[in-house]
């Protein structure tokens, strides 16, 4: 858990209220650390949150169910993604991913009450658990069976959470906001798990040339051996270097929120083009004539449905086509504080912690 925004994650005890009829509680297998999950540690969203236990890659086994959760069972062995309603107009219509309540059911670690299904720590401190509907940062999660994607027990499993978040963002993105076709252009900023995703993704989806934006050496020799064609180191005029000699790429991903990048994914585009927008935070500024032609979105989630949409990432994994594993490296749970700092300092770009 995460105490202080300035202070260490901690492993301590906790008491859970009896799940509740559509709760299931997992066994967690493995948890990605993503970049979402340390923002709490900044003053506005901290306010908000507050002590909490964060968390949102999170797979395992399911070791008990509510009397209402007939889409799961016992023993089955699970992704765990993003919460959502169910019941608003956008998840009627099959985009969970733009649930009218993602925010609240995703962000504020607690659920659709407002309320947290902690019923105490060793110490009493009030502690937000539903960091994304899971707070998988633990030994156990309680889920709604909604959030859960059932895989094969033969794969393995601890490996498979950033599926649930990192990977089907950079991934999805491609696939549901780019009608990226053989032959076209893709410039990818920022070269972490969500970039690499979309990387793997195009050179899957077969495009000519894919340009990749990062300052980490190491990082842009990754994304060279995943499909990158191109890499660009940063510095002056960034949107020139990737245009290099042509009139711009046809799509570009974002995943900085760096605002000087932000800009420059819409400056890269040839007409027509599409910038896709996935980093937390920053803002775009732009000359409205410089949209002529171009289009510019946000993606939650990569847009897409966490039931089919996992399942066909594992598939192009077990193709070949989407050596997400690459990216990973484990550490045992207690050892949370070296993920973040080797996360924070580039020397691990997906850090999976693993419960003893």
């Amino acid at each position: 858990m995460l105490r202080a925004p300035d202070g260490p994650f901690s492993v301590e005890p906790v008491t859970l209220r009896p799940l509740s009829p559509t709760q299931v509680l997992v066994k967690i297998a493995g948890t990605g650390l993503c970049h979402t999950d340390v923002r709490p540690r900044e003053a506005d969203i901290w306010a908000d949150v507050g002590p909490a236990v964060l968390g949102h890659e999170g797979s395992g086994v399911i070791e008990a169910v509510g009397t209402s959760v007939t889409e799961v069972r016992p023993g089955d062995h699970v992704v765990i993604s993003f919460a959502s309603c169910g019941t608003c107009r956008t998840c009627r219509l099959g985009t969970p991913a733009y649930c009218l309540r993602f925010e609240s059911l995703n962000l504020t670690g607690r659920d659709a009450e407002g309320v947290s299904h902690t019923h105490a720590v060793a110490d009493g401190l009030p502690l937000a658990d539903r960091w994304f509907g899971q707070s998988s940062f633990a030994e156990y999660s309680v889920v709604d069976q909604k959030n859960l994607v059932v895989v094969d027990p033969s794969l393995p499993l601890s490996l498979l959470g950033p599926l649930g978040c990192s990977m089907q963002t950079g991934a999805g993105s491609v696939f549901h906001e780019m009608d990226l076709v053989p032959g076209q252009s893709l410039a990818v900023f920022g070269a972490g798990a969500v970039g690499l995703a979309g990387v793997m993704a195009a050179k899957a989806h077969g495009a000519a040339d894919i340009v990749v934006v990062d300052r980490d050496e190491s990082r842009l020799e990754v994304a060279l051996e995943l499909g990158a064609t191109r890499v660009i180191r940063g510095g002056d005029d960034v949107a020139a270097q990737v245009r290099g000699a042509t009139s711009g790429v046809d799509y570009s991903l974002e995943t900085t929120a760096v605002p000087a990048l932000i800009t420059a994914s819409v400056e890269v585009l040839t007409r027509p083009g599409v910038a896709v927008l996935v980093g937390a935070g920053g803002l775009l500024t732009v000359a409205p004539r410089a949209l002529a032609g171009r289009k510019v979105t946000f993606a939650f989630e990569g847009s897409a449905v966490p039931r089919v949409f996992v399942p066909q990432l594992i598939a192009l994994w077990q193709r070949g086509l989407f050596p997400f594993e690459r990216l990973v490296r484990t550490y045992p749970l207690a050892e949370i504080n070296a993920a973040e700092a080797d996360a924070a300092a580039g020397k691990t770009i997906k850090p999976v912690l693993v419960p003893s």
